[in-house]
């Protein structure tokens, strides 16, 4: 027989359902738009002004959120702004990639409350990890921050990051015995850890905070010593079955072309990579072109992609031809994944966004040759305003989404 109290519990359940996806589209719209009134709080969490002024109250105890003062410019009553604090709940978005380590502590309004670089890049040994924990430890000290006000930490690592064990088949000697990356650094650090690939943390900043922002379907292409593609479907990343997608940089290109690092022949990475073009620049200055480059002929270790990319920009005709080069055959890359997804953007970050002009323009001419029209008509192809925040913006994103999903 079936008792009140019965029927009262799945009841209670629903209310605190409803009340906590609330919280969470409350949270979720002043992360992402900052502050606001009451009424445009109301809209979205689509409830009543009553009802979501008890949220609001719930927040400003929880310490999440505080009043910022009123609307300006306004007849008669001006409504109060409340907006995200930002003291507490600070989120580590740690960094470590091919070129050093480095370690960003950020408020929940994005703004950046203490860093730290090292000059260690990622490492595919057993102890790299160790070293990672000790970092926090050391800078969260350093930082006089306590660690009851450290919210999560985001990790950012290049490879394949496997979504559903936290693990890298990549660099598979970072992973531990019997454990996942996120599980190990949680135990040592006591704090909750998100791992998310590096090129697919640039993509979700991209979308939330530079060009991609309101647009649904989004390519962000990284161009550093490798070539990795984010994609965003439907205004999410989308991670595959594995959480591999968007490996664009081995797809094969040549079939009688160079050797791979990841084993395979004449992927594109070999031809479109930062570090691949530096390689073809340097044995063309050992081989006597003519180029301000060639001041480097004695030594052509010296030269790095930023050399290339200064000459360009100063008119340099080789630098821009070989720039033009990787930049077409990105674009013959792109237009297959063109193909697949309809994308309405592309944007180009990595080192190689400071090529600007130089790279975008041949990508679009591999656009317009090798795409139907119909797929042309409503892309562009943009390089990335945020001046290299994409990465750490895009992890900090996908913490505090994953924070705000768990209310």
């Amino acid at each position: 027989m079936t008792t009140l109290e019965d029927e009262l519990v799945p009841r209670k359940s629903v209310v605190t359902h409803k009340k906590n996806q609330r919280l969470k589209s409350v949270l979720s719209y002043l992360y992402q738009e900052g502050a606001c009134t009451l009424a445009q709080l109301a809209d979205v969490s689509h409830t009543s002004i009553p009802s979501v002024t008890g949220l609001v109250d719930q927040l400003l105890e929880e310490g999440w959120v505080s009043a910022n003062g009123i609307v300006t410019g306004n007849n008669g009553r001006r409504p109060t702004l409340f907006g995200l604090r930002p003291d507490g709940h600070y989120v580590i978005v740690l960094d470590s990639n091919t070129h050093d380590t480095r370690l960003l502590v950020v408020n929940p309004l994005r703004q950046i409350v203490f860093q730290r670089t090292v000059d260690r890049r990622l490492e595919d040994t057993a102890g790299f990890l160790d070293f990672l924990a000790r970092f926090v430890t050391e800078t969260l000290t350093e930082s006089a921050i306590p660690r009851s006000a450290i919210l999560a930490m985001g990790l950012a690592i290049p490879g394949l990051i496997d979504a559903r064990r936290d693990l890298n088949l990549t660099y598979s000697s970072l992973n531990p015995t019997d454990q996942s990356i996120t599980t190990w650094l949680e135990e040592r650090l006591d704090i909750p850890v998100y791992l998310i690939n590096d090129t697919k943390a640039t993509a979700l900043g991209e979308n939330r905070f530079g060009g991609g922002l309101g647009k649904k379907h989004v390519l962000s292409i990284n161009i550093d010593w490798g070539v990795g593609l984010g994609i965003i479907l439907d205004g999410k990343v989308f991670q595959g079955a594995s959480g591999f997608a968007g490996e664009l940089g081995h797809i094969q290109v040549d079939p009688d072309g160079d050797l791979c690092y990841c084993g395979k022949v004449g992927c594109l990475d070999t031809i479109t990579s930062a570090s691949s073009l530096v390689r073809r620049v340097q044995r063309a200055v050992l081989d006597g072109c003519v180029s301000q480059l060639a001041a480097y002929q004695n030594d052509v270790s010296q030269i790095t992609i930023n050399h290339v990319i200064e000459a360009a920009h100063q008119g340099d005709a080789f630098a821009i031809d070989q720039l033009h080069e990787t930049g077409y055959q990105l674009g013959k890359g792109l237009s297959i994944a063109i193909n697949l997804f309809n994308p309405e953007v592309i944007i180009v970050d990595g080192v190689l966004a400071q090529a600007a002009i130089f790279i975008t323009n041949p990508i679009e001419q591999a656009i317009i040759k090798h795409c139907l029209s119909g797929f042309r008509n409503d892309l562009t192809v943009e390089v990335t305003k945020l001046n290299g925040a994409a990465k750490w913006l895009g992890t900090h994103a996908y913490v505090m989404e994953n924070v705000f999903a768990d209310f």
